[in-house]
């Protein structure tokens, strides 16, 4: 009331929006969301959405505090009171779903193939002749004798073992895949993060078309956040094995250690690992869905 009898106008409060703060703090350095955009390599309409607070344009939520918190970093402004004013925003206007989703059963890599199937029926079709041939030929062989030589005579094909399936020693000894090298490589440009179960980061960026990340063998249970994982190529020695998904949504916690694909070389699904943090981490145009 003081300042308003001498005629003296208040200072306007501050920004209570995390996008108004940031872009703010960009003007006031003479930036453009260009300049921003070099800086943290974060696609410009992501960063434009972001100034707007209009988080529904975001992949998730998970990547809009990273986006977020990216920003503030590139600009200097204070990135923990970003990201928290983010998460405020966002349990206003969104709810939180999982980022990572098991896959459907329409994954062609967790479906048997048509072929498959014919093969598994023709063999049952088979040994249904089979078994009715071999008892069809006794009946006849045994037609003119008593009851006593029939009995006799199923006894005897009752006391028939069955073949025993071949001892596991006796396959042939599968490669040791388990130690190779499982190398990431882009297909377009995606933005992916790559790091242990102790949350130590071992790959964080985006990659171009062409890039391509070996996954440390020595690493302790690495993990992937990605985008878009059906830009992304896995291969373990070389072998190429079934993209992490589809691209309908990002996944995160997937295991990429040399035992986990593996084992998805071999028909297993994606394994997701624990809660590791996925925030803090900026994308692209094209390494998000």
């Amino acid at each position: 009331m003081d300042d308003v009898a001498t005629g003296q106008i208040p200072p306007p409060a501050s920004p209570e929006r995390a996008g108004d703060i940031l872009r703010a703090t960009r003007e006031a350095q003479g930036l453009t969301i260009a300049d921003v955009g070099g800086r943290t390599r974060v696609p410009l309409r992501h960063l434009e959405a972001i100034e707007a607070s209009d988080y529904a344009t975001l992949p998730s939520s998970t990547y809009a505090v990273g986006f977020a918190k990216a920003y503030a970093r590139a600009v200097g402004a204070d990135e923990v009171r970003v990201a928290n004013l983010v998460r405020a925003e966002l349990g206003k206007i969104v709810r939180r779903t999982p980022e990572y989703e098991p896959y459907e059963m329409s994954d062609p890599s967790r479906v048997p193939s048509r072929g498959v199937a014919v093969i598994a029926l023709g063999i049952a079709l088979a040994v249904l002749i089979l078994v009715g041939i071999w008892y069809g030929t006794d009946l006849f062989r045994g037609g003119a004798t008593t009851s006593g030589s029939a009995a006799g005579s199923v006894a005897t094909v009752a006391e028939v073992p069955s073949p025993t399936p071949a001892s596991p020693a006796a396959a042939p000894a599968a490669p040791a895949l388990e130690t190779g090298q499982v190398t990431l490589a882009a297909t377009d440009e995606v933005w992916m993060r790559v790091y242990d179960t102790d949350n130590k980061t071992l790959y964080l960026g985006t990659m171009k078309a062409g890039d391509r990340f070996d996954v440390p063998r020595d690493a302790k249970d690495p993990m992937i956040n990605v985008g878009r994982p059906d830009k992304l190529t896995v291969t373990l020695n070389g072998s190429n094995v079934p993209p992490l998904g589809t691209g309908e949504r990002a996944i995160k916690d997937v295991r990429v250690g040399a035992p986990a694909i593996a084992a998805r070389l071999n028909g297993a699904p994606a394994v997701s690992g624990g809660d590791a943090a996925a925030e803090g981490a900026p994308g692209n145009a094209s390494g998000t869905p």
